[in-house]
């Protein structure tokens, strides 16, 4: 089901709206699809103006930042520890910004948004 990002019909009096046009396709956003880890997989989708963006569908491996020495490590996703936007997310293994991932190096935070970016960016929790 397609998610319209028009106005609403109701007004905040809860009167109602006199719609002088109809929907538009340019309101109706992307479905939502939740990255997961597994196998990468990616899918890409047109945006306004011809444009284009990578969704992340699943991904094993993750750029790690190591504040310490200042570099970037590509390793394995072990598991989601913790997530702040909704915890039942760690039981299914989705990953998206702010969730803190088991990795082979140890802790650490998503920075990415994987939706948008086509990429899993993650840095080292001390």
């Amino acid at each position: 089901m397609a998610l319209w990002q028009g106005r609403s019909s109701r007004k905040q009096s809860g009167g109602k709206y006199r719609p002088h046009r109809s929907k538009k396709k340019h309101e109706i956003s992307t479905e939502f699809q939740f990255s997961v880890i597994g196998d990468r997989s990616s899918k890409k989708y047109r945006t306004l103006g011809g444009n284009s963006k990578n969704k992340v569908l699943s991904a094993q491996k993750v750029n790690v930042f190591d504040p310490k020495k200042g570099k970037v490590t590509r390793t394995e996703i072990l598991t989601v520890t913790e997530n702040h936007a909704n915890p039942n997310y760690v039981q299914r293994n989705i990953i998206n910004k702010g969730a803190v991932i088991q990795t082979e190096l140890g802790d650490a935070k998503i920075t990415s948004r994987m939706g948008q970016d086509g990429v899993v960016n993650a840095v080292l929790i001390e």
